[in-house]
C-alpha cells in the first residue's frame, strides 16, 4: 500500500474531471493537481514548447513525492510521448485507455475523435485505434473553441453559444453516422449534453478523463500502490495564475467547492 498521493497535471482546469473520476473510484487517494492556467492553452503551441512545459509540470509534481503521474492533457499524451521515459514513477497519459475503451463500444467501425488542434494533428488516436483494429474507421475533428466556451461558463445545455458551436464542429461528423465519440480534451465532458443531444443518444461518448482514472486504478492494484486507509483522499490544488479565477470555476468540474485549497506557484522554477 502507499499513502503518497497520486499526481495530476492539465494545461488548465479540464484535468479536474479526471480528478473527479479518480475521487469516485478511488476515494481513499490523496491527489496533487496542477493546473497551468498560466500558460493555457497547450492545444495551439509548438510541440517543443508542449514538451517543455510538460516535463516542468511533471517535475514539479515529482517534487511533492507523487506515486504516479497522470498528463490529463489530450495535447500532451498525443504530443509529448517520451515523457513517461524520464520518470522515475508509473506515468499514464489519456490516449490508450481512452482508444481501448473506444474500440470496444463501438458497433458500426465509425469511431469519431474531437480534440485540440495538437491532439488532433497528431493523430494519436487515430494511430492507437488502428493499433487495436485497423478495420476501424476513424474521423477526426479539431475543436479549439471549446476549450474557452467551457472555461468561460457557456456550457448549458440550452446555451446557444455552445450549441452553434457544437453543431458548426460536429455536423460533418455527425453525417458520417460514427457510434462513438472520443471526448479527446478533458475540458470536453463539462460539454457532454450538449455535444450528447446534438449527435443524439444512440452515439457513445467515451470520456478521456473516466476512462484513465480507471486504467490508473487497476494499474495501481496491480502494483500494489492502492492506499488502503480507511478514510477519504485529500485533494491539494496548484495553479501557475490567479488561484481567484481556478476557485471559481474549479466547482463546475468537481461539482464542490474547493474553498481557499488553491496555491499558486512559479512553474518556471521546475
Amino acid at each position: 500500500m502507499s499513502s503518497q498521493p497520486i499526481g495530476v497535471f492539465d494545461s488548465g482546469l479540464g484535468g479536474l474531471t479526471a480528478v473527479k473520476q479518480l475521487r469516485s473510484i478511488m476515494p481513499h487517494e490523496n491527489i496533487v493537481y496542477f493546473g497551468d492556467t498560466g500558460r493555457v492553452p497547450y492545444g495551439n503551441r509548438s510541440v517543443s514548447t508542449i514538451s517543455r512545459y510538460a516535463k516542468q509540470d511533471a517535475r514539479f509534481l515529482l517534487s511533492h513525492n507523487v506515486k504516479m503521474v497522470i498528463a490529463a492533457c489530450g495535447t500532451v499524451s498525443s504530443t509529448v510521448l517520451d515523457l513517461g521515459d524520464v520518470l522515475p514513477v508509473p506515468y499514464i497519459n489519456v490516449i490508450i485507455p481512452t482508444a481501448a475503451a473506444a474500440v470496444e463500444a463501438t458497433k458500426n467501425g465509425k469511431i469519431g475523435v474531437i480534440g485540440t488542434r495538437a491532439t488532433i494533428g497528431s493523430c494519436s488516436y487515430k494511430k492507437e485505434i488502428e493499433k487495436i483494429d485497423p478495420k476501424i474507421q476513424v474521423i477526426q475533428r479539431e475543436c479549439p473553441l471549446f476549450v474557452p466556451i467551457v472555461e468561460e461558463g457557456f456550457i448549458s445545455p440550452d446555451d446557444p453559444i455552445a450549441k452553434l458551436t457544437v453543431e458548426r464542429y460536429l455536423s460533418d461528423m455527425k453525417a458520417q453516422n460514427v457510434d462513438t465519440v472520443i471526448l479527446g480534451c478533458t475540458h470536453y465532458p463539462i460539454l457532454k449534453q450538449v455535444i450528447g443531444e446534438f449527435v443524439g443518444e444512440s452515439v457513445k461518448l467515451i470520456d478521456s478523463g473516466k476512462e484513465t482514472a480507471i486504467y490508473a486504478s487497476k494499474l495501481l492494484k496491480k502494483e500494489n500502490m492502492l492506499n488502503k486507509s480507511d478514510s477519504a483522499g485529500e485533494c491539494s490544488f496548484f495553479v501557475s495564475d490567479r488561484t481567484e479565477d481556478f476557485t471559481n470555476t474549479a466547482s463546475i468540474f468537481l461539482n464542490s467547492n474547493i474553498g481557499d485549497n488553491v496555491t499558486r506557484v512559479d512553474i518556471w522554477n521546475f
